[in-house]
């Protein structure tokens, strides 16, 4: 049944957070042309969605048939969950956005305060400060000095974009690795074929890319071992990319001399993994844009963006390539 106005019906699938009922408050202001409905449950969702021209959220396989209309979906993740991305989905005609840009700067800060950290041997200093002993050789691997040093940065997009122009301002010399660049930054962009013959010449290997079929368990034991034994690996992107046991057995092995986690194949991080007690890693669990007060705003400000572009018939930012999920 098409919608009785002579608007286009938006729909805000569940959960519904406090933020989304003020971003519908808003839209209704600020988007002429834009009938917006919170669904509060799924019962209620899936009876929008047969009269719904557009959505906010993730569309059930069971859903989806009855979603006739539906011309435009916003993802809410730049990196979805898996499942999120299913056949039916990518063959509906609906165009699907998400949110990619919005964190690029404190994702890109969050990278830069591990290679500091773990270039300079904060972990061992900070272990030395905590049984309280003044040891001027706690540090047990060499220090990496960033304007010397090479970067890999695997996935330039946003946020790799901002953290190899972050590494050049630094002085360090920054390759980057992405199968399709969209981002002007100083890196010398390569394609995902070139990926091994880059990793035994960088200091750091930073990896921003998002969960897919091409990138699951990219970061494995072959991988580690064409790495330089003093180099560090960073991963903010998405867990599923990095195999945790193997990444654990490199350390162990001194394969590579340290990682910076953001992201886990299994999260919460397993108690009694071993890289939970490793003195060369640093852990965060999952919160490089946790704290950061300004998201929410960018999400919306991007989101009532595409809103405008949608009723105007024109063309929507950030539109992902469904089949690769990104």
């Amino acid at each position: 049944m098409p919608n009785p106005s002579n608007q286009a019906l938006f729909v805000l699938l569940p959960p519904i957070s406090d933020d989304m009922r003020g971003w519908a408050e808003r839209l209704r202001a600020e988007v002429p042309g834009l009938d917006v409905l919170l669904a509060e449950d799924d019962a209620s969702a899936t009876q929008a969605l047969a009269r719904a021209d557009a959505a906010y959220g993730w569309v059930s396989p069971e859903q989806l048939p009855r979603a006739t209309q539906l011309r435009w979906l916003q993802n809410p993740f730049a990196g979805p969950f898996p499942g999120y991305y299913y056949q039916a989905l990518i063959d509906h005609p609906a165009v699907v956005t998400n949110p990619r840009g919005i964190y690029s700067d404190h994702i890109a800060h969050h990278i830069l305060m591990f290679m500091l950290a773990l270039s300079r041997g904060l972990p061992y200093w900070n272990e030395a400060q905590r049984n309280g002993r003044w040891d001027t050789s706690a540090r047990k691997h060499g220090y990496v000095n960033i304007a010397a040093s090479t970067v890999l940065v695997n996935g330039v997009g946003g946020i790799g974009a901002e953290t190899a122009r972050l590494c050049a301002t630094l002085g360090a010399k920054v390759n980057g690795v992405d199968p399709r660049p969209e981002h002007d930054c100083p890196a010398r962009m390569h394609g995902p074929n070139e990926l091994d013959a880059l990793l035994p010449s960088a200091d750091f290997v930073v990896t921003t890319v998002p969960h897919t079929p091409e990138t699951e368990f990219m970061w494995n034991a072959e991988r580690f071992e064409r790495m330089k034994r003093s180099a560090y690996f960073i991963n903010i992107g998405r867990g599923m990319t990095a195999k945790l046991d193997d990444l654990a057995a490199a350390l162990a092995a001194g394969q590579i001399a340290g990682a910076g986690l953001d992201v886990f194949e299994i999260e919460p991080l397993p108690q009694g993994h071993p890289l939970w007690t490793m003195e060369n890693v640093i852990i965060t669990p999952h919160v490089a844009v946790a704290d950061a007060e300004d998201i929410s705003e960018r999400r919306y400000d991007l989101l009532a963006d595409n809103a405008r572009r949608f009723v105007a018939g024109q063309p929507l930012r950030n539109v992902v390539d469904k089949a690769r999920w990104y």
